[in-house]
């Protein structure tokens, strides 16, 4: 019985738990509080993904590879779209000081949410804490960023062009809201897609075992949404690239705002 335990506390027993944060190893101590420094679900699928990235880029620069393969042109795909939706959105010349941090945001986005969609894994994009403390450190930092570049001059960008003198109060608050707002839209966006995906996936499968389940004739006839379910999955990975890509245009398009106050 302790083993059974001890085992289901290593591996996932449901789809659903890919939602829950486990604590594979904690520190303890009487004179201080250690609980930062435990090692747990999320801890471990960081240096996951971090690993991943670091091996994928090492590919992209080894010189051992054949120019033309197909590793190679994925790669240089990849950095090339980085490269023109940050020059979309900025425009000028300096658009490519900030190209390494945007295509850093959508590789370490794509790699945790590729990452979660594998069964019985953890699902980084859906951790309320870790998605929402990002966002709200790249809000904080486009803002200091913004002051330190404009000034006063920042808060300008509350007051729309050609505002009437008596409407600038409303308008002010209106456009003070919808920009604190992004501190945490940034990233709920990525956690809510991601979620319910999961979600709408474990469902569907549950549904679809159960009524296999009943009789051998509801067992033939449940082949037929295992098919939509495989074509559902084949869309979440889609969705999981895309809202990647959404994530690092968005913070494109909040850096221009902090860039050029507009």
């Amino acid at each position: 019985m302790k083993e059974e335990n001890r085992m289901s506390m290593m591996f996932m027993n449901s789809p659903l738990e890919q939602f829950k944060m486990n604590t594979f190893m904690s520190l303890s101590s009487p004179m201080m509080d250690l609980s930062a420094m435990n090692v747990t679900t999320f801890s471990l699928y960081m240096v996951l993904v971090l690993l991943s990235m670091m091996f994928m880029l090492g590919l992209g620069l080894d010189r051992k590879l054949m120019m033309g393969s197909n590793w190679l042109m994925a790669m240089e795909a990849t950095v090339d779209t980085m490269v023109n939706m940050v020059k979309g959105q900025m425009g000028g010349t300096m658009y490519g000081r900030y190209v390494p941090l945007i295509y850093t945001l959508f590789m370490f986005m794509l790699m945790g949410n590729l990452m979660g969609m594998m069964p019985y894994n953890f699902a980084m994009a859906t951790s309320m804490v870790f998605i929402i403390s990002m966002s709200l450190s790249l809000w904080m930092g486009l803002t200091m960023l913004g002051l330190y570049l404009h000034n006063v001059v920042f808060f300008s960008l509350f007051v729309p062009v050609g505002t009437p003198l008596a409407l600038v109060p409303l308008l002010v608050l209106i456009e003070l809201l919808s920009y604190s707002a992004r501190a945490i839209s940034l990233g709920l966006r990525l956690a809510a897609n991601t979620l319910s995906g999961h979600l709408l996936m474990s469902m569907l499968g549950n549904l679809v075992k159960t009524f296999m389940g009943i009789s051998k004739m509801t067992f033939i006839i449940g082949l037929l949404p295992i098919a939509g379910i495989f074509a559902i999955v084949i869309l979440e990975f889609a969705i999981s690239c895309m809202q990647a890509y959404v994530f690092a245009i968005l913070t494109s398009s909040y850096l221009k705002d902090s860039l050029f106050l507009h």
